[in-house]
């Protein structure tokens, strides 16, 4: 009787632990459900469903330091691991995206496009969607490069943020305005850490108004990039219509005093007056190198298309 009772409490303890997988999957496969990865997107779009986000509000994960965010219009500042953002609801978009590039970030291999086009969680009354631009004619223009944030998974995934896009036409996007990111990234690799400054121009020319947010498609995209290591201070900006360009690169360039007065924000308020005085009123094309047979390309390009 006692074997046979071993037996029983053997078979007895099997059903329990069978039960018990069968349990703990059942739970796996519920908080996967309600709990997407990242790189998914989120099932409980409230721009396309009408149903309300989760926020997650956390600041734990932000890793940049606020020194040298602009000023906020709308007091909506949004802080993601890898960059920040004062988005305005009104317009569904950023007034400005503000990051780190670094030479470093930039020599590592670029990890796959992540492609994930998503509703930020951190946007308190919903970003805009991807239905927001389904056949609007125009792309979803990242104001934080896909290719800045490539260094990493995370990173790259960020940038796919709805709330990092922007109405913004074919080809200027993939033109002038691809020239200018790319840009960028070589003036890192030579000045080894800028600061980068990027948003729609919203307080003046909004063109049309796409999707069932209405988000405003700008007239004009600036981007501010600032080198704020000795020993030579200097800074530059960018004034871009959205369209194409057959036009140099540099002669969209402008002081970053000329985008604070067409924007009416304050750039780099924390940093030393003399500083900022010196840095924003005026700028060297010579201090910043332009890749000409690129530059050549694309405007050849852009004749061709025109």
């Amino acid at each position: 009787m006692a074997k046979l009772r071993r037996n029983h409490d053997k078979a007895a303890g099997g059903a329990l632990l069978s039960k018990s997988v069968v349990f703990a999957a059942i739970l796996g496969f519920l908080f996967y459900i309600f709990n997407p990865s990242p790189d998914e997107d989120y099932s409980n779009d409230r721009n396309s469903s009408g149903k309300s986000v989760e926020l997650d509000l956390s600041d734990n994960d932000y890793n940049l330091p606020t020194t040298f965010f602009p000023s906020s219009t709308t007091g909506e500042i949004i802080k993601h691991k890898y960059y920040a953002m004062s988005y305005n609801e009104e317009h569904e978009q950023p007034e400005w995206v503000a990051y780190e590039l670094t030479k470093e970030s930039i020599r590592l291999p670029n990890v796959k496009r992540p492609n994930n086009f998503r509703v930020d969680p951190k946007v308190r009354r919903g970003s805009a969607s991807k239905a927001d631009y389904k056949r609007s004619g125009y792309d979803r223009g990242h104001l934080v490069p896909s290719g800045d944030m490539a260094f990493n998974k995370e990173a790259a995934s960020q940038t796919f943020y709805m709330s990092n896009m922007s109405p913004q036409v074919r080809n200027f996007n993939s033109g002038i305005w691809r020239q200018l990111e790319e840009s960028v990234r070589d003036w890192a690799w030579d000045n080894k850490h800028l600061y980068v400054i990027t948003g729609p121009v919203l307080t003046r020319g909004i063109v049309d108004q796409i999707g069932p947010n209405d988000v405003s498609v700008p007239e004009e995209y600036y981007k501010v990039i600032l080198d704020y290591t000795q020993p030579s201070l200097k800074g530059i900006a960018f004034l871009m219509p959205n369209e194409v360009s057959t036009k140099p690169m540099m002669e969209h360039a402008v002081t970053i005093d000329e985008i604070e007065k067409i924007t009416g924000l304050d750039f780099f308020p924390e940093i030393d007056d003399a500083d900022e005085e010196k840095l924003e009123s005026d700028y060297d094309v010579d201090a910043w190198r332009v890749d000409k047979n690129k530059e050549r390309a694309r405007i050849h390009n852009a004749q061709k298309n025109n």
